[in-house]
């Protein structure tokens, strides 16, 4: 496997394949480095705009990295080419909730609960988020 360098060409790539970067990202991912895994699955998915899977991970790095308008984008994306992924709307949920749409974000992480009502963490999310939007139709709250 490669160290992840220049390939020398001039044109700004990391060495490999769009598989070797989706699978460099995927680490990074997992060690906590979610700029850098942006970094490498924004090319995967530049070599591979038809990938589902380096799609979706380029959202959960966006995400992780705090770029949540990024991460709506292309969670958005997923839920367009995919309407039946459950994650793809839950991930889209929570970046929505994370830049204050609300009432959108109950929409999806609903969608992702009624497909996947055995995840904790969906049921989870979307009671904190409809708890928040509650909060913030009262009148008097801020």
């Amino acid at each position: 496997m490669s160290d992840g360098g220049a390939d020398g060409a001039g044109a700004g790539l990391p060495s490999g394949s769009a598989y070797d970067w989706m699978q460099r990202g995927t680490e990074l991912l997992k060690r906590g480095d979610a700029a850098a895994a942006v970094t490498l699955l924004r090319h995967a998915h530049s070599a591979e705009p038809a990938s589902a899977a380096v799609l979706e991970l380029l959202a959960r790095a966006q995400y992780d990295s705090g770029d949540f308008a990024g991460a709506v984008d292309s969670f958005g994306s997923l839920v367009r080419r995919r309407p039946d992924a459950d994650y793809a709307h839950f991930g889209l949920g929570l970046s929505l909730s994370r830049l204050g749409r609300f009432a959108l974000a109950v929409e999806h992480l609903a969608m992702a609960h009624a497909m996947a009502p055995q995840r904790a963490e969906y049921a989870d999310r979307l009671r904190q988020v409809r708890a928040t939007l509650a909060a913030r139709q009262t009148p008097g709250s801020s």
